[in-house]
């Protein structure tokens, strides 16, 4: 394997990031009193960067009062003769979250970053640094990309246990270190408060850490806010955010269970006392860009967009798609006619056109929701579907008729080197889609892997829909249902494109990061 070493970066994980872990702790779990007395900024919260690209990325903090973001970035460890970055005041508009640009960054190369968080009303008066590195992609084709996926964190009522360690999925993710992290979605279950014990079937008990805003289903502002505070209380999470830059998309949980524009919650259902979800959605949409370093939802973006492309290098693409904004309603879907689908006809053509102009090796399209899987919606009184399919194998109908016509634009403008990759149904899985198996023909053949959860129930893998031809290679999956972390299942997927060949692998791994499959796949090819 050609990717690139890493001079430097194993004496920050075990120096600098740990002693930075040990001082980030919030106020009540661990902090030094002392240090807490002082009436400096804290930045108690860790750091995290977002969409890192060849030259620029953005880096994320939360203050405990009002504060300056100030970012330092060195080539060493060291930071002798380091860059200084004045960030935003953080206040309460925002929650005392900031995100700060860093550009004309060096490709390819490791970067020590250090926040500082300085008073207003005094400069000099500043809080302890907090520290924490990533790579910058790379320009030369011969370092190779390395990067994992997954999603679905603190779902169906399994929290944070400190029994079994946390999140201990993030530790065996940050042993790979790989580039970045694409999470597929569901990064918070707004909709599943999180109590302090939940019975085993084994008659143990499951202990959670508890907040006042994980006590019931968010619905304001500040309760969606504290979802996404909630996680960050694990310390393998706030590490893995040090040390990995993230690639985030949402779903339907960073709002409610299977939502969609335009949605009135039932009457009958008597924990929302909002039900409008569109209201909802657009207070979750703000902590969601207030709690993660996102470039087309920080401050001042002019897209306001979940949906967007991030360049790698010369061998990746990541096409992150939005399958929750602009859908239609949940419904049979067995339309003949759909113009609107699962993604809006803006974000279809913004699609095919990115598609078209890409001239990476490799075009990961990172769903939210899978394509031949069947999803569906128990939320509703009829039989009605979440994802893309429907169940009917003949041809394309409702949803379906939206992928269809990508997947024809695909093979007829010869673009090489798709595959996709998405989490939400709690399993991990390998779909072959072959049009030799499908009703629908008019498309090249493709894979499409599914990973996750992180640290959510685990489900029985879906049912199939031979629309497009899908073929299952691998599965894992529990045979009941909301199996709990501590009974396994729970699952991360990492690709590895060789810079020499070109090759791109896929392992689906569990939770301890063995691999449980691995597919290569060759570089230039349309379908395959």
């Amino acid at each position: 394997m050609s990717h690139r070493p890493l001079p430097g970066r194993r004496s920050v994980l075990r120096g600098s990031l740990a002693a930075s872990a040990a001082l980030t702790l919030p106020v009540g779990l661990g902090a030094a009193p002392a240090f807490a007395r002082s009436g400096r900024p804290r930045a108690g919260w860790g750091v995290q960067t977002g969409d890192v690209t060849a030259d620029s990325g953005l880096v994320w903090v939360r203050s405990d009062r009002p504060a300056r973001m100030i970012v330092e970035t060195s080539a060493t460890e060291s930071f002798r003769d380091p860059r200084r970055w004045h960030g935003p005041l953080l206040g309460s508009g925002t929650d005392f979250t900031g995100t700060t640009r860093l550009h004309g960054l060096p490709s390819g190369e490791q970067i020590h970053y250090r926040v500082l968080l300085a008073d207003p009303d005094d400069p000099r008066r500043t809080g302890e640094p907090v520290t924490g590195t990533f790579r910058t992609a790379s320009r030369r084709r011969r370092d190779g990309v390395r990067f994992l996926w997954s999603g679905d964190l603190a779902g169906q009522g399994w929290g944070i246990n400190p029994d079994l360690g946390g999140y201990r999925i993030y530790e065996a993710m940050g042993r790979l270190d790989p580039d970045f992290f694409l999470c597929s979605g569901d990064n918070i279950y707004a909709d599943g408060p999180i109590t302090a014990t939940q019975a085993l079937p084994d008659g143990s008990t499951w202990r959670n850490v508890t907040t006042e805003e994980k006590a019931k289903v968010a619905e304001t502002l500040a309760e969606y806010r504290g979802n996404f505070r909630y996680n960050l209380l694990d310390a393998n999470l706030r590490k893995f955010n040090a040390q990995v830059p993230s690639v985030v998309q949402w779903d339907d949980h960073e709002v409610r269970n299977n939502w969609y524009p335009g949605e009135v919650i039932a009457s009958t259902d008597a924990r929302y006392t909002e039900k409008s979800v569109d209201v909802l959605a657009a207070r979750a949409k703000r902590a969601f860009s207030e709690y993660f370093p996102l470039s087309s939802l920080r401050s001042g973006a002019e897209e306001g967009r979940v949906y967007r492309v991030l360049r790698q290098g010369p061998l990746l693409d990541v096409f992150v798609l939005d399958m929750r904004t602009y859908r239609n309603a949940n419904s049979a879907d067995d339309q003949t006619v759909d113009p609107q689908g699962i993604l809006g006809r803006e974000q279809l053509e913004w699609l095919k056109r990115e598609l078209s102009r890409s001239r990476a090796v490799w075009k990961v399209i990172a769903a939210d929701m899978p394509l031949g899987l069947v999803v569906p919606d128990p939320m509703e009184e009829k039989p009605n579907f979440e994802a893309v399919a429907q169940g009917d194998p003949g041809a394309p109908l409702g949803r379906e008729l939206q992928i269809a016509e990508l997947l024809r634009f695909i093979k007829h403008r010869r673009i090489t080197g798709t595959l996709w990759l998405t989490a939400d149904v709690h399993h991990t899985s390998a779909q072959h889609y072959q049009p030799s198996r499908a009703a629908f023909t008019d498309f090249e053949p493709f894979w499409e892997f599914v990973s996750g959860p992180l640290n959510a129930g685990a489900f029985p893998a879906s049912a199939l829909d031979g629309t497009f031809g899908p073929e299952r290679v691998f599965v894992k999956a529990p045979t009941a249902s909301n199996v709990s972390p501590a009974g396994g299942y729970q699952f991360f997927g990492e690709v590895d494109i060789d810079g020499d060949s070109g090759e791109l692998t896929v392992r689906l791994r569990e939770q301890d990061g063995t691999v449980l499959f691995t597919r290569t796949l060759r570089p230039g090819l349309v379908g395959q």
